[in-house]
């Protein structure tokens, strides 16, 4: 397995193995991984050639109450069981690539109705950069499918909403 930071060379191997017409699947996280995390991998494994997976501790949504540098971060704990999974890249983007002209003021993508109740109700703008950073990641890798659990259903709904309604060419598939 190989860890990749920046987005360009994560574009030139996709690019690499899209030449060799594999499949590419993508699990993306936020690191801490679990063994639901693992299931994940595992079932890309089965649906594609190649897994990608994403550690990214996203900003933008975290709320101006919940505290975005105490998230717990285990990366060499991550790595190692995303390489007994057997995922191809790890992708471990910095923020400044993510959001080059910073997250506050950055383009966003926000999915109405859906994303402002339940959850979305107690926690503003936390689905809006739910959304933007998977769809900038969905961009970056370019898979032919990703992964997301079905445990936070809320979620799931919107990142298929964003991904239909942005005409993203990306199967979303939801696991338990």
């Amino acid at each position: 397995m190989d860890t990749i930071i920046r987005s360009m060379d994560l574009r030139a191997r996709v690019r690499e193995w899209r030449a060799r017409n594999e499949r590419v699947a993508f699990v993306p996280t936020m690191g801490n991984l679990h063994a639901g995390h693992g299931d994940l991998v595992a079932r890309a494994r089965k649906l594609a050639d190649r897994v990608v997976v994403s550690v990214f501790v996203n900003p933008m949504q975290f709320g101006p109450n919940e505290d975005f540098a105490q998230y717990p971060r285990t990366p060499s704990e991550d790595a190692a069981l995303l390489k007994q999974l057997g995922a191809d890249v790890l992708f471990t983007p910095e923020v400044a690539d993510i959001y080059p002209n910073g997250h506050v003021q950055a383009a966003f993508v926000d999915v109405p109705e859906i994303g402002d109740i339940l959850c979305g109700a107690f926690r503003p703008g936390h689905f809006r950069g739910v959304a933007t950073v998977v769809v900038k990641l969905l961009n970056l890798v370019g898979p032919d499918v990703a992964l997301f659990g079905e445990k936070d259903f809320q979620q799931l709904s919107i990142i298929r909403r964003a991904v239909t309604d942005l005409c993203l060419p990306i199967e979303i598939v939801g696991a338990p």
